[in-house]
C-alpha cells in the first residue's frame, strides 16, 4: 500500500507554489542516464554506472506524473535525457503527453544523432518543437568535444527536425574557455542564416565532472560583447517572468535571435518555475540540489492520482532547493 501522506498547509488544489512563492509551471522529463555522445563537461568516457532498466521510469509511469503535475499548474513539459531518442517507441510517450489538456508548451532537447529517422514519427505523435544541443561547428573540434565523429550527422538532423515542423528551433551551446569559445561569433551566424534562436550557457559543475574550473567560465557579458563588436543587437522582451535566457534580435532586421543563459555570473533564481523528474523516478527542486524525493515508489506500488499530486505539492512547498551557494 502507498504511504499515508500528511496534510500541508497548501492543499494540491494551490497548484505547485513553493516556500519561496515561486509558480512551478516547467517539468523537465528525464527519460534516461544513458547517451551515445561523451560531452567533455557532462558524461566522462570511463563511466558506465548507468540504471537498470527496471529503475527507469515506465512511459505509463511518466503520464501519471505528468498529467498529475499539468493538473497542478505545469504548462510546460520539456523530454530530455541523458540522450531521449536513445528510448525504444518515443512516439508512443509523445501521444500519451500531447493529448493532456492544459498542457501549452510540449518540447524535447536532444544531440540530434538520432533524428533524420525518428523528427516525422515525433511530429506526427504530437511533439511541438525541438531544442538541440550543438556545442562546435568544426568537425574536428565537435569530435572533441563530444567524443564522436558527428557533426553532419547532427546538421542533418536539424534540417529533419526543420522539415518535419517541429519548430521555432534552438540551438543550445555551452561555452568553454579554451573549447570553444573561439565560435561565438559564429554560432551568431548560424543563427542568423538559418533563422534559428541560439541559447549560450555558461560553462556549468554538473555531476558528471568534478574537474569544474570556474576559470573556463565566459560570463554572458562577455560573450554579448563578443557578439556584439560584429553585430549590432537589439534586446528582447521576455516571453514570460521566469524567461532563463537574456535574448536579442539583430537590429538590421536579419532573422534569429541570440540569447545568455548566465547560471554561474548572474544566477536567476530568483524567477525559477522549474520542476525535474530523473530517469529513475526522482523529484529535483533545483538542478544543483543535492537532494531529491521518490515519486517511482509511490506510482509504482499503486498510490492514487491525488496521492500523486499531493506528493508532488509536498515536494515543492517543502523544498527550499540547492541554489548556486558556494560556486
Amino acid at each position: 500500500m502507498a504511504r499515508e501522506l500528511p496534510t500541508l498547509p497548501r492543499t494540491a488544489g494551490a497548484g505547485l507554489v513553493d516556500s519561496f512563492g515561486r509558480r512551478i509551471t516547467d517539468l523537465r522529463v528525464s527519460l534516461t542516464d544513458r547517451c551515445n555522445f561523451r560531452c567533455v563537461y557532462c558524461i566522462p568516457d570511463e563511466h558506465n554506472d548507468w540504471f537498470a532498466r527496471d529503475e527507469i521510469l515506465r512511459y505509463e509511469e511518466i503520464e501519471v506524473i505528468v498529467r498529475a503535475a499539468v493538473e497542478l499548474g505545469v504548462e510546460k513539459v520539456r523530454l530530455t535525457g541523458g540522450e531521449p531518442l536513445l528510448r525504444r517507441d518515443l512516439p508512443v510517450l509523445v501521444d500519451k503527453l500531447a493529448h493532456i489538456d492544459g498542457l501549452r508548451d510540449f518540447a524535447l532537447t536532444t544531440n540530434g544523432y538520432f533524428l533524420r529517422q525518428s523528427a516525422e514519427d515525433l511530429a506526427r505523435a504530437g511533439l511541438r518543437r525541438v531544442t538541440l544541443s550543438l556545442d562546435s561547428m568544426r568537425p574536428g573540434k565537435f569530435a572533441l568535444m563530444t567524443g564522436r565523429d558527428a557533426l553532419a550527422r547532427v546538421l542533418d538532423g536539424i534540417d529533419a527536425a526543420r522539415a518535419a515542423g517541429l519548430g521555432p528551433l534552438k540551438v543550445n551551446c555551452v561555452v568553454i574557455r579554451g573549447f570553444n569559445d573561439d565560435e561565438i561569433v559564429d554560432f551568431a551566424e548560424f543563427a542568423r542564416t538559418h533563422a534559428m534562436a541560439v541559447r549560450f550557457i555558461e560553462f556549468m559543475p554538473l555531476d558528471g565532472r568534478p574537474d569544474w574550473d570556474r576559470q573556463q567560465v565566459v560570463s554572458g557579458a562577455e560573450m554579448l560583447a563578443r557578439i556584439r563588436a560584429r553585430y549590432e543587437l537589439v534586446s528582447l522582451t521576455p516571453t514570460t517572468s521566469s524567461e532563463t535566457a537574456r535574448r536579442y534580435g539583430f537590429a538590421d532586421g536579419a532573422p534569429g535571435e541570440v540569447g545568455f543563459i548566465t547560471t554561474i555570473t548572474e544566477p536567476f533564481c530568483d524567477g525559477c518555475s522549474r520542476l525535474r523528474l530523473t530517469a529513475d523516478g526522482r523529484l529535483r527542486t533545483c538542478l544543483f540540489s543535492t537532494r531529491s524525493h521518490d515519486v517511482k515508489t509511490l506510482v509504482r506500488t499503486g498510490a492514487s492520482f491525488d496521492a500523486v499530486k499531493q506528493f508532488l505539492v509536498e515536494t515543492v512547498v517543502l523544498s527550499v532547493g540547492g541554489g548556486l551557494l558556494g560556486i
